[in-house]
């Protein structure tokens, strides 16, 4: 029944449509309400003296014009905000005191301000830390190809390893922006099937073992599953993803020649893989920080893109689940046995 008196109403004529002023609109439904209301009660009566009814049209007028202005006060406030935020200035607010719709539009409208406000911060920040980020891996390829060209350097094995490890750094990093791209537009599509926890954290352990071997650094991985043949419902690609980016960050962050521990553990309708590592850990107030895009906090001189752990928390979210920077527990093989307290990164899914 509402549903169909909101359609009927919406049915209406509007014949003040075409009148650009609230004010005015307002003048005319006082004048227009009143008439009726003189003229019946004239048809009804038979007289009404023209002194009164023009002195109550007139004051009537009045009235709605006084209140009107503080009414269409906010409509006005928010032309200008509006007009300001198209020339990139967002720190313009509406006063929102008014209880009824044009009160919500005002709240509203501040709210939808705020956001655009850090929408553009971010946006800045973004092209800022995307500008870094692409400059370091070029000028150092830069400076080793003119020493080539130069003939200050010769091209041998560890000159032509630097060049790939920047070149390797660049198409990381092009990676990665493309995969946050995706995810801010929604568009990463999830392929869920039964994974064997065992068998694909064993394979990026691997990996990540070669790729820490070939950057000198000798680390080793260590897994554990429990129970045995555990499975977790997940896109296998993008959880080999996420396993990828922790195990570097371990790796990169640990020290040289250092164990790092990939536990996983499904039980309770939830699977959890933790990774530990024997680095300096992360401080607890950036505990929440380093998942942010480019955050890499007093941890950022592995040489890092700072997207990793970003990529990580979209993901896991995708998936329904969570991920921690969580305490260390010193007792456990693989953490906080050298190079520092060691850091614990927790990834919840649901089973």
């Amino acid at each position: 029944m509402r549903v169909l008196l909101a359609k009927a109403v919406d049915l209406l004529p509007r014949p003040l449509d075409p009148i650009r002023s609230v004010k005015l609109k307002l003048a005319i439904l006082m004048v227009a309400s009143g008439g009726i209301a003189f003229g019946f009660f004239r048809y009804q009566i038979g007289w009404l003296p023209p002194q009164t009814t023009i002195m109550a049209m007139v004051i009537a007028l009045v009235t709605s014009q006084i209140l009107a202005h503080g009414m269409t006060r906010p409509l006005r406030e928010m032309t200008a905000a509006a007009g300001a935020m198209a020339k990139g200035d967002y720190t313009r607010r509406v006063r929102a005191t008014a209880r009824d719709e044009v009160g919500s539009l005002a709240e509203a409208f501040n709210r939808m301000a705020a956001d655009l406000s850090t929408a553009d911060q971010q946006r800045r920040e973004l092209i800022a830390n995307v500008s870094h980020e692409l400059r370091t891996p070029i000028t150092a390829l830069n400076a080793v190809l003119e020493n080539l060209v130069d003939g200050v350097a010769s091209p041998d094995p560890a000159t032509l390893r630097t060049a790939l490890n920047q070149t390797e750094r660049l198409g990381r990093l092009v990676t990665e922006l493309l995969d946050l791209s995706q995810i801010d537009a929604g568009t990463l599509p999830l392929d869920r099937s039964p994974v064997d926890l065992a068998d694909l954290l064993a394979e990026v352990a691997a990996e990540a073992e070669a790729m820490a071997a070939a950057a000198g650094r000798g680390v080793r991985f260590t897994v554990s599953v429990t129970p045995p043949g555990a499975t977790v419902p997940a896109d296998r690609e993008r959880l080999y993803q996420v396993v990828v980016n922790l195990l570097e960050n371990a790796a990169r962050h640990g020290p040289a020649g250092g164990e790092v521990a990939v536990l996983a553990r499904v039980e309770a309708g939830e699977a959890r893989i933790e990774v530990h590592d024997q680095g300096p850990g992360i401080p607890e107030p950036d505990r929440d920080r380093v998942f942010e895009r480019f955050t890499r906090g007093e941890r950022a001189g592995g040489g890092g893109t700072g997207l990793g752990l970003a990529i990580v928390r979209w993901v896991v979210e995708l998936h329904g689940g969570t991920v921690a920077v969580v305490d260390a527990e010193p007792d456990r093989a693989g953490a906080g046995s050298a190079g520092g307290p060691g850091c614990r990164i927790r990834v919840t899914l649901p089973a």
